[in-house]
């Protein structure tokens, strides 16, 4: 059952929490229509940022928060193709706030030694991400609710994080206990809520620090991060180093329990007869996939009818989601600040439920864990369009910078997205068709039960590279993993990704897009080659890494018949050395930096079937 957003601001009443207030900041504004804001009346805009934690786009979460439908999507823009580019929530969030890909953070896990908090801070990031910049520009910063994993109890001081006017942060071991959380506020001591939604605590934070922002002087900047729908978790770890030795990991079930997300009270009756789509993909017949995946066996009844019903929850824990959104959307218009204010709505990765056989989670590169929702609204944003550009997270500190009329980054691994309706039509032909996807480690099966003996909570070598590249006439998922098998979806006609074209079992195809399958799949995998070591302008624009003659832009361009000895015999091969739970560059096989080839001019302006290593190009 779905209900309009008249029916449920009517009858879904948020309950105020006895929380403490507070305290201060300004509205300000921009008219223009094109991707480089201008400021109304001499005044930077606001910017508020919601980011949820493991919401679908592919599972239909959209079509179930009316209030969001009615205050975001209506008035603003969806980004259809939005990717994350590393499925999991800490080494998404530093990529979102640092506009860097995580081989170029270095926090590429949730928890130390390879990510999580500590790892922010030992790359040295917590004085060089978006709030820093923002209140360069002269921002007060603001953010409530979920940071980074292994932001704890104990080192939430060990240093604080830095740029923050204002701060209350979710901390573990209670960020996924959603009737037992603790926040802690500015450099106050932790304080527990147990006994509130954690949501509802939040929706109270983020309404006192909207207040606290206008009473300010100049421009704001608010992040709301909930939990929700990210599963239960009820743990007894401070997000402990974990360790390197692949023999000797924790069992996870000796630390966290697992279960489905916890919805408020006055939202536990809602949608029970929903069901988790039964798209082609949903528990089939077949295997699919490469590695561990194509081991899975298929769910059995009592397996699909729990995931149905983690389904039900995490679309009932949204619910205290959409009343969030809806009462901040009301309160910066009480406060005569909406039209100078831009909104964000995303998550930090997308989720699974018995797609491709598996059991909640995320950290695979199938669409359903890395296209996610991005909804942008604001001054001169385009209303009610669905765009078909392809975006990432690393172009989000890019967009928000731009926004807040800052200089772009030279080590920004994204560029700005286009917010208009006329930006967007003209950069549809010259905006990047690719994202680099990118994983280490192991996945984790967050269902709460296991419904055969011989699945375990915590699969290992779930270590990856992936490329997704969407342009004219192709749609592309390429990657290989840390055992060097490869796969490869051709998403024009297998949206699903049920043919692995490159499993040995599958009967590959003569040709794609009118050469030989071979000669696309060699483009590819010189493509994935530059972007899994990439920095700044390489990440955006990968084809000039390979032609710096500027004469190749897309993969059409690529498929010419004189690049074929470069790219099948001289350019080296994506692989790996062996699996690591991290990013140990010695681990991940050639680099481009170091072993590539770049296709070389000719002296009279023609090519030669020869090439220069990237190092001595540059």
């Amino acid at each position: 059952m779905r209900f309009s957003g008249a029916a449920l601001a009517a009858g879904l009443q948020l309950p105020t929490a006895a929380l403490a207030s507070h305290g201060s900041q300004k509205p300000l504004g921009d008219d223009r229509l094109d991707s480089t804001p201008a400021t109304k009346g001499g005044k930077q805009p606001n910017i508020v940022f919601i980011l949820t934690d493991d919401q679908d786009l592919h599972m239909n979460s959209l079509d179930y928060v009316p209030l969001i439908k009615k205050h975001l999507l209506d008035e603003g823009t969806l980004y259809k193709r939005h990717y994350c580019t590393t499925a999991i929530c800490c080494p998404a969030r530093v990529s979102l706030l640092t506009g860097q890909q995580a081989h170029n953070t270095n926090v590429t896990d949730v928890n130390p030694p390879h990510g999580g908090y500590p790892k922010f801070i030992n790359q040295g990031l917590n004085n060089n991400y978006l709030p820093i910049w923002l209140q360069e520009a002269g921002y007060n910063t603001y953010y409530t609710g979920k940071l980074f994993n292994a932001h704890t109890v104990e080192n939430y001081n060990s240093p604080y994080p830095a740029g923050w006017n204002g701060s209350d942060f979710l901390l573990d071991p209670y960020t996924y206990n959603y009737l037992n959380s603790s926040f802690q506020r500015n450099q106050d001591p932790p304080k527990s809520y147990e006994g509130f939604h954690s949501v509802d605590v939040l929706a109270e934070k983020s309404l006192g620090f909207v207040d606290e922002a206008v009473r300010a002087d100049g421009p704001f900047f608010l992040g709301i991060a909930p939990v929700a729908p990210h599963s239960n978790v009820e743990s007894n770890t401070l997000g402990d180093d974990m360790g390197d030795d692949w023999g000797n990991l924790p069992d996870i079930e000796e630390f966290a329990k697992f279960g489905p997300p916890v919805p408020a009270k006055r939202h536990e009756h809602l949608f029970k007869d929903v069901k988790i789509p039964r798209t082609p993909n949903f528990n089939p017949d077949k295997p699919t996939g490469a590695n561990w995946v194509r081991l899975r066996k298929k769910l059995n009844q009592e397996n699909i009818d729990y995931n149905d019903h983690f389904y039900r929850q995490r679309l009932r824990t949204l619910q205290s989601v959409d009343e969030l959104v809806a009462s901040v959307v009301e309160r910066l218009e009480e406060h005569g600040v909406l039209d100078n204010t831009y909104i964000f709505y995303t998550t930090d990765n997308g989720y699974h439920i018995s797609q491709h056989r598996l059991n909640p989670g995320k950290e695979c590169g199938f669409e359903e864990d890395i296209n996610i929702p991005l909804i942008i609204r604001g001054p001169g944003v385009a209303k009610g369009v669905v765009s078909e550009i392809v975006t990432t997270h690393v172009d989000l500190a890019p967009t928000i910078l731009n926004i807040a009329g800052l200089p772009h980054r030279a080590d920004f691994d994204g560029e700005a997205i286009p917010l208009s309706r006329k930006d967007i039509e003209d950069t549809v032909k010259t905006r990047h068709e690719h994202v680099t996807v990118e994983f280490w480690g192991f996945s984790v099966s967050e269902g709460g039960k296991l419904f055969d003996e011989d699945e375990e909570r915590l699969t290992l070598n779930n270590t990856y590279k992936g490329l997704r590249i969407i342009g004219r006439g192709y749609n592309f998922y390429y990657a290989v993993w840390c055992n060097n098998e490869h796969e490869l979806y051709d998403l024009s006609t297998d949206p699903y990704q049920i043919n692995n074209l490159l499993h040995p079992a599958t009967t590959k195809p003569k040709t794609l897009l009118g050469v030989e399958f071979h000669k696309v799949i060699a483009r590819l995998d010189s493509l994935l080659f530059v972007l899994k070591s990439c920095k700044g302008r390489t990440c955006v624009r990968p084809w000039e890494a390979l032609h710096p003659q500027g004469n190749v832009a897309n993969l059409h361009d690529a498929l010419g018949k004189r690049f074929d000895v470069f790219y099948e015999q001289q350019q080296k091969k994506v692989r790996f050395d062996r699996c690591e739970l991290g990013y140990i560059v010695d681990a991940e096989g050639p680099q481009f930096e170091r072993d590539g080839v770049v296709y070389k001019a000719g002296a009279e302006g023609g090519y030669k079937r020869g090439g220069i290593s990237w190092s001595e190009w540059t």
